[in-house]
C-alpha cells in the first residue's frame, strides 16, 4: 500500500484486510492453500467404529462412509472472551467456531478490538438444524436470567451478536439464513453496509457443523451426494459430493480507507449480487440457468467489470453431470462470447460440500489464488464431461496448478454459490492494488516488540509461532512487525517484550530458552497487578535503547503503557502475523 495514496480508488471497491479459516484438513488459511496447490483431498473415509450413529444404515451397500471432518468442531477456548464454562457448553458448535474465527480475522487484519472506536458490522450464516440437533433447550415458561442466558448462547440467531458482544465491539449484527449461499449473502450485505457508510469495518462469514459428527451419507440415484465419497467437478463420471464442515470469516473495509489506514490487502471485492429463482424454476428449489446467469452478470456490472477480464471462475461445482452442465451453461450466458478464456475449477473436490460455508471455501480459494498469483488444480477431474462442451465456452478446466498470467493484464475471479430454495449468489474479486514504493526502513533503529497472553504456555506458543513465521517470511519489515504487534493485539496479563534493532535480533530474542520476557535484560514477565499503580508510561518515537528498555520493563511489569505513542507520525503498515494460540477444550451439552 502507498504511504500517501495518490491513486483514486473506485468508491464501490471493498478490501479484504483479514481472514480466518478452518476446514477439513486445515486449521489455517495457509494450510488450506497448501492443500489446494498440492492437490490434496481432505475428505475422510471413516471406519465403522468411527461412526456412532446410523446403526441401521451403516451396513447398507449404499451407505458411504465419507465426510469432511472438522477436528475442532467440539472444542473452544472461552477464557479469551471472558465466557464461563457453563455458557460455553450452552453455545452451539457453530456459535463457538464463528466467534474464534472472527477474532482471528480481526487479529490477522492487525486490529485490537479494544482500540477500535468505529462501527463494526458482523454478518454471518449458519445452519439452524445444527442448533436443533445440539440438545435444544427446554420450552421454558420463565424468561428469567437463566433462561435468557441459555437462549442467547444457544440460538442460531445470536451467532453474530455474540461475536460483536464478546469481542467488545459495537455496530450491526445480522445472522443470515440463505441455505448453501449463506456465506455469499453475508459478504454481499456486509459490502452494502460499508458502502452506505453504516459501518466502518465488517466481519462476514459462515460456520457449518454437521451433526452428528462425523457421519457418512446414504447414496441415492440422481441426488447430490456421491456414490463413492469423492467429488469430481466437471468429470464425466461424477456422482455428486460429500458433506463437510468448517468456518470462514473475512474482515472487510472500503478500499480507499484501507489504503489510507495502511492495512494489508489480500484482495478486493469489486462486485456482488444475489437473487432467487422464485416461480421461474420448473419446480420449487430447482436451479434455473437464466436466473443464475443474471446474477453472475449483475455482479460484474455492479463492479464495472467486463467478462473478458475475469480469468478465474470458481464454480459451485457439485460434481454431478446434470448440475455441472446447468452451471456451465448459465456462466457461459453471463460471460458471453469473448476473446479471453477463464480457468474453471471447483474446490468441493478437495473439501466436499460445506453447506452454508461452501461459498466461503470457494472464496478463500480465489482470494489466495489472487494473492499468490497462482491457479490451483481441480482434483479428481480425470475425464472431462464432453457434454459440458468447454471448447464452445470461455472456460478451460484447471487440470494442473500453474502460475496465473491473465491475458487481460489484471487478475480477477468470479465465485458462484447456489443454495436450495432457489438462492443464487456471485462475487467478483480482484487482486490487491500494487503497493507504491516506500521509504526504506531505518536500519539499526531500536524498536520495541510486545506479546501478551492469558498464561505462560500460550505466551511461549506465541513466541514460537512468531519466530517460525518470521523465518518463513523474510520480506516482512521490522517496523511493520512491531507496529502490528504493539497496536494489533489485545493486551493480556502475561507479557513479554524485547528491544531489538533488526529482524535477526527479534528472532533471537524469541528463541531464548527462558519462559520470561526479555527487554535488553531488564524486564521479566509477571502477572499484571496494576491496582497500586497510576499513570500511563509514554515514550516518543525514535526513543533510544535505554528509554525503550524502561518502557518494556514497565509494560511487562503490568503498568499502563501508551504503545501508540511509539508509532506517532510513522507510516508503518499492518502485516499478517500469527494469531492468538487458543487452548481449546471440549464442550458438549447432552441435557439442560
Amino acid at each position: 500500500m502507498t504511504d500517501s495514496p495518490e491513486q483514486d480508488y473506485d468508491t464501490g471497491d471493498v478490501a479484504v484486510i483479514g481472514m480466518s479459516l478452518r476446514s477439513p484438513g486445515a486449521r489455517t488459511k495457509e494450510q488450506f492453500w497448501d492443500n489446494l496447490v498440492h492437490g490434496r483431498e481432505s475428505v475422510s473415509f471413516l471406519a465403522k467404529d468411527d461412526i456412532h450413529v446410523d446403526e441401521t444404515l451403516i451396513h447398507s451397500p449404499f451407505y458411504v462412509r465419507a465426510c469432511g471432518v472438522l477436528d475442532t468442531y467440539d472444542k473452544f477456548d472461552p477464557s479469551v472472551f471472558g465466557i464461563s464454562d457453563r455458557t460455553a457448553a450452552a453455545m452451539t458448535p457453530e456459535n463457538r467456531l464463528f466467534l474464534e474465527s472472527a477474532w482471528e480475522a480481526f487479529e490477522d487484519g492487525g486490529y485490537d478490538p479494544d482500540r477500535v472506536t468505529g462501527e463494526v458490522g458482523v454478518y454471518g450464516a449458519n445452519n439452524p438444524q445444527t442448533a436443533a440437533l445440539y440438545s435444544s433447550p427446554p420450552d421454558r415458561v420463565s424468561v428469567g436470567p437463566e433462561a435468557i442466558e441459555a437462549s442467547l448462547a444457544w440460538s442460531p440467531d445470536t451467532m453474530t451478536s455474540n461475536a460483536l458482544y464478546y469481542m467488545g465491539l459495537t455496530g450491526e449484527a445480522v445472522t443470515i439464513a440463505a441455505v448453501c449461499a449463506g456465506f455469499h449473502y453475508a459478504v454481499h450485505l456486509a459490502c452494502q453496509s460499508l458502502l452506505l457508510g453504516q459501518t466502518d469495518m465488517a466481519i462476514a462469514g459462515g460456520a457449518m457443523v454437521r451433526l452428528p459428527h462425523p457421519r457418512g451419507h446414504l447414496w441415492e440415484e440422481n441426488r447430490i451426494l456421491s456414490k463413492d465419497g469423492h467429488c469430481r467437478p466437471f468429470d464425466a463420471h461424477g456422482t455428486g459430493t460429500a458433506l463437510s464442515s468448517g468456518v470462514v470469516t473475512l474482515l472487510l473495509k472500503p478500499l480507499a480507507q484501507a489504503v489510507t489506514d495502511r492495512d494489508h490487502v489480500y484482495a478486493v471485492v469489486k462486485g456482488s449480487a444475489v437473487n432467487n429463482n422464485g416461480v421461474s424454476a420448473m419446480a420449487y428449489g430447482l436451479a434455473q440457468p437464466e436466473r443464475l446467469s443474471a446474477c453472475i452478470a449483475n455482479a460484474m456490472e455492479v463492479g464495472g467489470v467486463t467478462a473478458d477480464t475475469v480469468s478465474m471462475y470458481e464454480a459451485n461445482g457439485l460434481g454431478m453431470p446434470m448440475t455441472d452442465e446447468l452451471e456451465v451453461h448459465a456462466a457461459s450466458m453471463a460471460f458471453g462470447k469473448q476473446a479471453g478464456t477463464a480457468s474453471i475449477g471447483g474446490v468441493k473436490g478437495n473439501v466436499g460440500h460445506g453447506g452454508v460455508v461452501s461459498g466461503g471455501f470457494g472464496a478463500m480459494k480465489a482470494i489466495m489464488a489472487l494473492y499468490h498469483r497462482k491457479l490451483a488444480a481441480t482434483i479428481n477431474l480425470v475425464e472431462v464431461n464432453e457434454d459440458l462442451d468447454f471448447p464452445s465456452t470461455p472456460f478451460v478446466p484447471q487440470l494442473e496448478t500453474a502460475d496465473w498470467e491473465p491475458e487481460s493484464g489484471i487478475r480477477r475471479a468470479g465465485i458462484t454459490s447456489i443454495g436450495g430454495g432457489g438462492y443464487n449468489a456471485h462475487l467478483v474479486l480482484e487482486e490487491p492494488p500494487t503497493a507504491a514504493k516506500r521509504t526504506p526502513e531505518e536500519h539499526g533503529r531500536p524498536r520495541l516488540a510486545t506479546l501478551s497472553a492469558l498464561d505462560d504456555d500460550a505466551l511461549a506458543r506465541q513466541r514460537t509461532r512468531l519466530k517460525d513465521w518470521l523465518e518463513t517470511n523474510p520480506h516482512l519489515r521490522l517496523d511493520d512487525i512491531c507496529f502490528s504487534l504493539n497496536l494489533g493485539r489485545k493486551v493480556m496479563s502475561r507479557r513479554w517484550a524485547a528491544v531489538v534493532r533488526s529482524r535477526a535480533e527479534l528472532i533471537a530474542a524469541l528463541s531464548e530458552g527462558s519462559a520470561g520476557g526479555l527487554a535488553t535484560g531488564t524486564a521479566q514477565r509477571a502477572a499484571v497487578d496494576s491496582s497500586s499503580r497510576t499513570g500511563t508510561e509514554t515514550a516518543r518515537p525514535g526513543a533510544d535503547v535505554d528509554a525503550l528498555s524502561e518502557l518494556a520493563a514497565a509494560w511487562v511489569d503490568g503498568r499502563q503503557v501508551d504503545l501508540a505513542s511509539l508509532h506517532a507520525g510513522e507510516t508503518s503498515h499492518r502485516v499478517p502475523l500469527p494469531t492468538y494460540p487458543f487452548r481449546p477444550r471440549r464442550f458438549w451439552r447432552t441435557d439442560w
